[in-house]
């Protein structure tokens, strides 16, 4: 089989690389590596070979999640993955939809696998209230960067770091005010609601990639 990933290597081995492990039980909350029972698979397919190491990646069913000095990992789809929506094209009540995966971007020198990953995710809470006052959901924009070693002898990869990051911002107000609205900005949000600085993660074990078809 040719690889479209690892021909940089010349090697000839794989078009994907997949992690097994088992579903979140927080959906939003990343700092809940709780697993549950479910089977979750974390997929990493390639679709297109740029030049100088680079290439395109979807990622679908989700990506690990641990928190420093933690031993549990699960595999979060909700956050890392995300939703989408537009005017023209949305789910149910105007809401944005959940999607089943998402475009990633690897870059691979033969040794180490960097892959960037960016998704939005929305807790779907857009109200409407008396006095014609209105609240968009809580929206935050998530960014991952994985740091894989390459292993030649069992052709598969180490998960060593994750730098994860995710803003926040929401829009509230009532068209009758003399201020219709507010928003909320915070570039990188942390979990006690105020600014804080992207986590760099050291898997808690060996999280291991494999190569696949």
């Amino acid at each position: 089989m040719i690889s479209a990933l690892f021909l940089f290597s010349g090697k000839t081995v794989a078009q994907a690389i997949t992690y097994q492990g088992f579903e979140c039980l927080s959906a939003a909350n990343t700092n809940d590596p709780t697993p549950t029972n479910i089977p979750a698979v974390s997929r990493f397919e390639v679709i297109e070979v740029l030049d100088g190491g680079i290439v395109r990646l979807i990622l679908s069913g989700g990506l690990p999640r641990f928190v420093n000095d933690g031993q549990s990992v699960c595999i979060d789809r909700d956050t890392a993955i995300g939703f989408a929506g537009i005017p023209e094209a949305v789910g149910s009540g105007g809401l944005p939809f959940r999607l089943e995966s998402i475009e990633a971007t690897g870059y691979f020198n033969g040794q180490d696998l960097l892959i960037s990953v960016n998704s939005i995710y929305t807790d779907l809470s857009a109200s409407r209230g008396t006095f014609s006052s209105f609240r968009t959901s809580r929206i935050q924009p998530v960014s991952n960067i994985l740091i894989f070693d390459y292993l030649a002898k069992t052709n598969s990869f180490v998960l060593d770091k994750i730098i994860h990051n995710k803003g926040f911002t929401q829009t509230s107000g009532s068209t009758g005010s003399l201020t219709p609205f507010m928003e909320t900005i915070i570039p990188s949000f942390g979990e006690s609601g105020i600014f804080a600085v992207p986590l760099i993660l050291t898997p808690p074990s060996s999280i291991v990639y494999r190569l696949d078809n």
